[in-house]
């Protein structure tokens, strides 16, 4: 009866597993766009950028056709468990509240923060005293919004967006004094206008960014890490990586 009833329980644990086991010919990955230089449209309107370039690194080591999907990133949590898309490639940083939702990759990359403002504004970013009242934008719903909030959400006004891009043209609208951001965001969409500057030092935030799956989807999450490492391993991840920093991103 014993060995009868762990082969059933054997059994039904096979049975159940299959349930979620796929043979994933074509993996669909969700984006916010534009974050440059992590991903967001060329000229000719196709996807591009470093996440990009290495989702589909990934997704032809493991054998399968990426199908990227645009979502905004308010939306993009809940769009996975909806199963409109298999996985975020898409800057996500892994926190604890995320990880109750979602299943991570390992971390492929961190980059610090920046602040960004108007050159000779004379901001000390340091000094909280010296920012009271000071406009200050954040992406909704990130890390940075989570750091000002906690820190400074006190003295400084801050206002939320959509997008980064949205963040960059109120700052050069004069709307905000500062904007605080994933500093190669901040190096590819406002440093290249000589008025702006990076203000005060680089502030490094959580456990880096990992690929957000469904919690059930473990086995595309281990195909994932795998192939990962595997493109570290052979160079694939460096050529990526210096077609868009002059910095080492690798976790």
């Amino acid at each position: 009866m014993k060995k009868l009833t762990m082969t059933l329980a054997c059994v039904l644990a096979f049975s159940s597993a299959s349930l979620f086991a796929k043979d994933w010919e074509m993996v669909r990955i969700a984006v916010d766009v534009p974050y440059e230089p992590f991903e967001y449209k060329a000229p000719d309107g196709s996807l591009t950028g470093f996440e990009i370039d290495l989702g589909n690194a990934v997704c032809a080591d493991i054998g399968v056709k990426c199908e990227w999907t645009i979502q905004a990133w308010d939306g993009i949590i809940p769009g996975l468990l909806a199963r409109k898309y298999d996985a975020i490639m898409s800057s996500m940083s892994i926190t604890e509240e995320r990880a109750k939702k979602v299943l991570f990759s390992e971390g492929y990359y961190n980059t610090p923060s920046g602040w960004f403002g108007k050159k000779g504004a004379g901001i000390d970013v340091s000094d909280k005293a010296s920012l009271k009242g000071k406009k200050v934008g954040v992406q909704r719903g990130t890390l940075q919004d989570n750091y000002v909030s906690d820190n400074l959400g006190d003295v400084v006004e801050i206002k939320r967006y959509t997008t980064a891009d949205d963040q960059v043209l109120d700052l050069k609208g004069g709307r905000l004094d500062l904007v605080f951001v994933d500093f190669p965001v901040g190096e590819q969409t406002i440093l290249k206008d000589e008025n702006y500057e990076a203000v005060g030092d680089l502030v490094k935030l959580g456990d880096g960014v990992g690929v957000a799956f469904r919690k059930r989807d473990k086995d595309l999450a281990e195909k994932f890490n795998a192939s990962l490492k595997k493109l570290k391993e052979n160079g694939t991840y460096k050529k990526i990586m210096d077609k868009y920093f002059k910095y080492d991103i690798m976790i």
